[in-house]
């Protein structure tokens, strides 16, 4: 299939938006950023940033419970740190072509086994890795979209992945819409293998805290309370946060149980219950919850699959999505390196540097069950390989905000 014709047919799918507002162009009819690399969408209540690198969310800015507008997701002051930052969290972008963890950075299609490549886990004997996370060392979030489309409320971004690119078969072409209505940031992704078999899962990659980074009392998430009604199970993992294949149920009580009532994140960081549970010599969060809804539902209007409230600011969030599977990331691994935006934090306060620590921030991941190519008794292959014959890899979310003193049920 050729480019232009696929375009075509995937722009009618997602119904992209065709023309870009006066503050988006710059007369020509090109979608222009600002001069800080950025382009930016707005609804009544939200506005919303983001930089072609990774195709990710650079700033969400919404008015907190007194009305102070916080900016509530990490990222960069300028768009060109991202392609130069050596950490590379990745901040808000869209990891691919398949995110999360590969076992052993191999899989098998149709009987022929395929090697990615490695980026995580280096030892002696594998400087390089023995795993692959997000894609490998030059995955989707490390490589520049097109920005398609850019109107006043909402931007496309599309990238071709070729065939062999980090060892994965087949050319892969996805678009990325963005859009904010009202209190709602929709998510909506779409890609198509054209020429051969291949495993394609996304998500959004985004950074939060709910407070903006500007807590007088903390600079943790702990205080954020989150809610996972779906998600009486997750994926077993070793040491190193490879599935191994098991199942395993969030007991009533227990660490992991989001399930039974909302929970502050911080509310077990004292367990031993919580060492290594995200992996080895790690206390915290790095698991992904399987959402299990029974019978047949809508998912924009059947529940959400998370809810995340911070009492301070009374910011709330809930996610809707299409995705069997949640990943929680309670931000382990920050270590005060990371710089926050000019337009977060404390100015004023020596308690709390102007950087994200340990435990700062949560990233909240709708997705499928990670690592499903190597596990076919889960019955995700449907869900996770796609060729040329099959229809599109589809991704869809709404991140719903709203203000609350309290958090609501």
């Amino acid at each position: 299939m050729q480019f232009a014709s696929l375009s075509l047919a995937l722009g009618a799918l997602l119904l992209l938006p065709t023309s870009v507002s006066a503050s988006g162009c710059n007369g020509t009819g090109k979608p222009t950023p600002d001069a800080d690399g950025k382009y930016w969408i707005h609804s009544e209540h939200l506005k919303a940033g983001f930089v072609p690198y990774g195709a990710a969310i650079s700033d969400l800015i919404i008015n907190d419970q007194y009305g102070i507008p916080r900016d509530i997701v990490a990222g960069w002051d300028n768009a060109t740190y991202y392609s130069i930052d050596e950490q590379h969290p990745n901040y808000g972008n869209v990891p691919g072509r398949y995110a999360n963890r590969i076992k052993n950075s191999t899989f098998e299609i149709d009987g022929i086994t395929y090697r990615v490549e490695p980026n995580e886990n280096p030892t002696d004997e594998h400087p390089e890795g023995v795993n692959t996370l997000h894609g490998g060392p030059d995955g989707w979030g490390w490589r520049n979209f097109t920005v398609v489309s850019h109107t006043k409320n909402s931007i496309t971004f599309s990238i071709v992945d070729p065939d062999g690119k980090e060892g994965f078969p087949g050319e892969v072409i996805s678009y990325v819409t963005y859009t904010v209505t009202g209190w709602d940031w929709d998510i909506s992704i779409v890609a198509l293998s054209t020429t051969k078999k291949t495993p394609i899962m996304l998500t959004s990659h985004a950074y939060w805290n709910l407070d903006g980074f500007a807590n007088n009392e903390t600079s943790l998430a702990h205080n954020h309370t989150l809610h996972l009604p779906y998600s009486g199970q997750r994926v077993a993992v070793d040491n190193i946060l490879i599935p191994t294949g098991e199942i395993l149920a969030n007991e009533k009580g227990s660490v992991n149980d989001f399930w039974s009532a909302p929970k502050p994140l911080g509310a077990n960081i004292t367990s031993p219950e919580l060492e290594g549970n995200c992996g080895l010599g790690c206390t915290g969060y790095d698991n992904c919850y399987t959402v299990n809804r029974v019978g047949p539902y809508d998912w924009r209007t059947d529940g959400h699959v998370a809810r995340v409230h911070s009492p301070w600011s009374g910011i709330q969030l809930d996610i809707y999505s299409d995705q069997d599977a949640f990943q929680v990331y309670s931000c382990t691994q920050q270590d005060g390196t990371l710089t926050l935006k000019r337009s977060q934090g404390l100015f004023d306060d020596e308690r709390f540097p102007r950087t994200i620590p340990q435990y700062g921030c949560v990233v909240l991941e709708v997705q499928d069950y990670i690592d499903g190519i190597n596990h076919p008794a889960w019955g995700r292959t449907e869900k996770q390989i796609f060729g040329p014959a099959d229809g599109p890899y589809v991704l869809r979310a709404t991140y719903r905000f709203s203000i609350h003193s309290t958090e609501t049920s």
